[in-house]
Order: C-alpha cells, then sequence, then structure tokens
C-alpha cells in the first residue's frame, strides 16, 4: 500500500491549520507557500475535504479555511480514508463481509486480516494534535552547541 500524493498533501494541510488554529482563516496561498505545495494542488483537494465537513471556509476580504473541530478529533486513519478510499492492503477486505469466493479456504487472508488491523489501529490512533505535539517535542529537542 503506498498513500497518494493528495493523501500526504491533505494531511501536511490540516496540520498546518491545526497549526495555526488561533490566527483565524488561513489562505490557502499561505498554506501552500508554508508547505511547499502547489496551490492548485491543493485546490484539488479542499472539495474531497469540504464534503466531509472537517472545513470551515470563509469566503472574500481575510477569507479562507479553518478546522471545524479541534485538532485531537481528526485521525490521520480518517483523513487518508476520505483521500486514498480504502487503507486495506488486499481488495477482498474492501468488504464486509469478505468479498472473494475462496475466502473460506484461503490461506492467506488471516495475514491480510492482520495487516490491515494493525494498519488501521495505527493511522486511527494518531490525531493532528499527536502530530503537532510529536514535532514540538522533536524540535525542542533539536538544538547545537
Amino acid at each position: 500500500m503506498k498513500i497518494s500524493t493528495k493523501g500526504r498533501y491533505a494531511l501536511r494541510m490540516l496540520i498546518d491549520l491545526a497549526q495555526h488554529q488561533n490566527d483565524g482563516y488561513i489562505a490557502l496561498k499561505d498554506i501552500a507557500a508554508r508547505q511547499n505545495i502547489s496551490k492548485k494542488y491543493l485546490e484539488q483537494i479542499v472539495p474531497i475535504l469540504n464534503r466531509s465537513d472537517i472545513l470551515n471556509t470563509n469566503r472574500g476580504y481575510q477569507g479562507g479555511y479553518r478546522l471545524a473541530k479541534a485538532p485531537d478529533k481528526y485521525t490521520v486513519g480518517n483523513i487518508l480514508r476520505l483521500t486514498e478510499g480504502s487503507l486495506a492492503p488486499v481488495a477482498c477486505l474492501d468488504y464486509n463481509p469478505v468479498g472473494c469466493e475462496r475466502s473460506g479456504e484461503c490461506p492467506t487472508l488471516p495475514i491480510w486480516k492482520g495487516l490491515n488491523k494493525v494498519i488501521c489501529d495505527y493511522v486511527d490512533g494518531i490525531t493532528l494534535q499527536d502530530i503537532i505535539d510529536m514535532q514540538k517535542d522533536r524540535l525542542a529537542n533539536d538544538y547545537v552547541i
């Protein structure tokens, strides 16, 4: 499984909004500049996030975007599922019950189910606030004498 640039950039955009949540509405051009991401690419990601009520938008002068909820309410898993679709490592796990006629005797199905559980548990256990806190800790311990 590979996460596309759409998923990675959406996550970076939302982290940026979380870091600047006290600054009011943030213009897309400011996020693009800070994150070194094309504004045009972010414009393609915004509708996906808007449909899911993740963002609040404000048009006009001093318009822009901000998170609709606190950063601790958004998990990496939710964000990636919005942008990437399923995170399942194999297609047969995209359905519940498993949508494969061989699932009853498939010797590898338990492996894929286990991998899927590990992936989901991991990404669903990390919030935007966790990422911000980890970055602060990392930067606080990054000093040179």
